[in-house]
């Protein structure tokens, strides 16, 4: 019903930066949460950062101060800028989005951060 595709991910020097992107397509009347999720090698997946439709923010203490979640809401996208990276911030990066009371994920995109 609703699709999410993240783009952005690559390989970057520790200290350096990217942005991620997903976009959501499919019955998207509207979004309520949307949000990162990652999962580095031999890890579980963790939060990351979340961003309401009243553009409130929550952050995972691992990133706060060098991640930042933003939102168009027009476009149905949601943005993750992420500078100051570390080797630790390797992983696959997850867009999930929730509509209705049911979340929804993409595919995911992957970082590498190389030292």
């Amino acid at each position: 019903q609703v699709q999410l595709v993240e783009s952005g991910g690559g390989l970057v020097q520790a200290g350096g930066s990217l942005r991620l992107s997903c976009a959501a397509s499919g019955s998207i009347f509207r979004l309520d949460d949307m949000g990162w999720y990652r999962q580095a090698p031999g890890r579980q997946r963790e939060f990351t950062a979340t961003i309401t439709r009243g553009a409130s923010t929550v952050y995972a203490a691992s990133v706060k101060g060098r991640f930042t979640i933003s939102r168009d809401i027009a476009k149905n996208t949601v943005y993750l800028q992420m500078n100051s990276l570390k080797p630790e911030d390797t992983a696959v990066y997850y867009c999930a989005a929730s509509l209705r009371g049911v979340d929804y994920w993409g595919k995911g995109t992957l970082v590498t951060v190389s030292l």
